[in-house]
């Protein structure tokens, strides 16, 4: 029969295992598993972040609109927002490589959307003007056209802003057509008449509730010809004006207004911004 071990025997047993353990768990032999990486306190890691540029490149650029001026924007027969600026910038969002939306809003509020962000840009025929360029940032001009006025038919008296004394003349709410009588008639010898919507106004000279309406020349055309209603043009030209795309002034802005300008020259260079003109136009107002 075997004896038992001594208590002694044992525990010099056990401590020779705790030394062979002990040794394997601090050699770092070939067979240990990986430490694992422990969670940098800084944030930071080998993985590159996403740079700003790249997350303020990815967002949509928002287009302000009224969505009822044609032949520049406005709803087709579907119900489909369409017309000339909608074209192109339908296109300069191809050229930038950014998603463009489109945002609808009486034209009087647009400006007040633009000032605290709600879209980026508008595309409305914004003319350049002094008091415009104090404040915000353009693109190049994109089309140059006149401010026009529009009477009825019969009407031979209104041929300029003279001609326009004690008569009332319609205006678009907050546009340069409505700052351009304001800043001639400094004696208020003429009734100004606002309005958010351009057919709104020239029903009225129509019906012979307003006198005249003063507004873009091209626009006018196309009203003439497809209301059926008995307007015609007034005079000539009350200015010759150009128009582009507004935007806040800041850093961000300034890096797409760049973007953007090339994108239209690129469009001026290829003939695109001619051929999506005249698909609207019997003219090519892109041109001076």
């Amino acid at each position: 029969m075997r004896s038992k071990p001594s208590t002694r025997a044992i525990a010099i047993g056990a401590i020779a295992l705790l030394a062979v353990v002990a040794f394997f768990a601090f050699s770092g032999g070939n067979n240990a598993p990986p430490a694992t990486a422990e969670a940098d306190p800084t944030g930071t890691s080998d993985v590159a972040a996403t740079p700003v540029e790249e997350v303020k490149n990815a967002s949509p650029i928002k287009v302000g609109m009224s969505g009822g001026y044609k032949p520049y924007t406005y709803l087709n027969d579907d119900g489909e927002l369409t017309g000339f600026d909608v074209d192109v910038w339908k296109e300069i969002g191809k050229r930038v490589d950014r998603e463009v939306q489109f945002v609808t809003s009486d034209f009087s509020g647009l400006f007040g959307m633009l000032d605290v962000g709600q879209i980026t840009t508008i595309a409305n025929q914004i003319t350049v003007t002094d008091a415009r360029l104090e404040k915000y940032d353009f693109t190049v001009p994109y089309v140059y056209y006149g401010a026009q006025l529009l009477t009825h038919e019969d009407n031979m008296e209104i041929v300029d802003l003279e001609t326009l004394k004690g008569k009332k003349v319609g205006v678009s709410l907050g546009s340069n057509y409505e700052e351009m009588v304001r800043e001639f008639d400094v004696n208020g010898e003429i009734e100004v008449v606002t309005y958010d919507s351009g057919s709104g106004s020239t029903q009225d000279v129509a019906i012979g509730r307003i006198d005249a309406v003063l507004n873009d020349k091209l626009a006018l055309l196309t009203t003439i010809k497809e209301s059926g209603l008995p307007l015609k043009l007034s005079g000539e030209p009350i200015k010759d004006l150009q128009n582009a795309f507004p935007f806040v002034r800041n850093e961000e802005n300034a890096a797409l207004i760049k973007e953007v300008d090339a994108a239209i020259q690129g469009m001026y260079d290829d003939g695109t911004i001619e051929a999506i003109s005249l698909k609207y136009f019997e003219i090519d107002i892109t041109k001076k």
